[in-house]
Formats: structure tokens, sequence, C-alpha cells
């Protein structure tokens, strides 16, 4: 199944201050980490995948030429990464995005362990019901990759620094379509304990 009007937005401009070296380019079965979210989300019928850079910048960016081969991936870069947090990146990569494109789905960097049915559930939600948003849950615990619709974009855009992505979230809680997933959706790799414990 593909999703030709859906765009995939992952977000890896952190310092993987945690982990001590940069956390995507670390081997993950026969890829990278990125490497594999970004396998997972183009075989889950996504078209076009933007990946939002910002510390080790010429790093992931020569990683995502390399994918490029492969996958439909590019990469942008947000110069506030280091001050504007999160929701800085997620606001490059909407800005990145095709105006046709009907929503976007919003993915960390450092999930590898995501599914490729996990990805393909949220974008089935979203067009059978039309839901602004679409997010998934474990246990009751929103994780990632959601996905929001493109009229919310200019909300987001919108929005000051200091705002996190949760309080975006909270604020719209009312039109959030939630679809249960496993745990997978809430994991990822911020020390070298957890990168021991989950590869594959």
């Amino acid at each position: 199944m593909g999703f030709e009007n859906i765009s995939a937005i992952i977000l890896a401009a952190g310092e993987s201050r945690r982990m001590g070296q940069p956390k995507l380019l670390l081997s993950w079965g026969k890829t990278t980490v990125l490497g594999q979210i970004v396998a997972t989300f183009s075989k889950a019928g996504i078209a076009d995948i933007v990946v939002v850079t910002g510390s080790t910048r010429k790093l992931i960016e020569n990683l995502v030429a390399e994918l490029a081969k492969d996958y439909p991936v590019r990469a942008t870069y947000n110069p506030d990464y280091k001050f504007g947090g999160m929701l800085s990146s997620i606001k490059t990569g909407l800005t990145e995005l095709n105006l046709h494109t009907r929503a976007a789905l919003i993915g960390l960097g450092d999930q590898p362990q995501v599914r490729e049915d996990t990805v393909q559930h949220i974008c089935t939600a979203f067009l059978e019901m039309d839901a602004p948003l679409v997010i998934p849950s474990f246990e009751n615990r929103r994780g990632h990759p959601w996905l929001v619709v493109h009229p919310l974009w200019n909300e987001i855009l919108a929005l000051p620094l200091s705002t996190t992505p949760r309080e975006f979230l909270d604020a719209y809680n009312a039109q959030v379509k939630y679809i249960m997933a496993d745990q997978s959706i809430l994991q990822d790799l911020d020390t070298p304990e957890d990168y021991t414990r989950q590869q594959p």
C-alpha cells in the first residue's frame, strides 16, 4: 500500500550527549539506526521522507545521501537545533514539504524498533477517518511516530520555540485519534546501555 499524499519527517538533529557518539550512525542489523527507520517508513509506503539534521550535520547528510540511492529520502538542516528543541526541527521539516501533502508523519531518528505495520496503521487510520491527529498509544502512553494533518501545520509553525510538541498535542487532544500499538513506539536509544540492550 502506498501513501502518496503523506510525507514523513524524521527528527535527527540531536547531539547524542548521553550516548557519547552520534547514535544515528551506529550499526543496526545490516544498516544503521537511521537507515533502519528510513527503510521502515519507505517499506510502509511513505514516498517522501525528510530527515532534519542539526548536530553532526555533515555525517548525517552523508548517510542520507547514501540512503537516497535506495529510498525516497532527503535531508534539511535546522539551524536552531541547539536552542529550539524538538519543535524547531518539526517546523524545519514542515517547511520542506510539498504544499499538496495532506499530512506529515513525525518520527524520531533514534527509534529503529518502530514497526512497518505501525506506520501503516497510523496512515490508514488517517485516510479512513480523516482525523486531524493520529497518535499511537501503548498502555495509555503516547508515542512516535504521530501524524498531523496539513491544516494544522500553520498552528505548529506559529508556536513559540518555548513550546513543546507535547503541549501542542495536549491542546488538540480532543481531535486526536489514538491507535493501539506495541511498546516500540516508546523505545528510543539514549544511552550505550539502551543500545546494547535493544540492538538486533
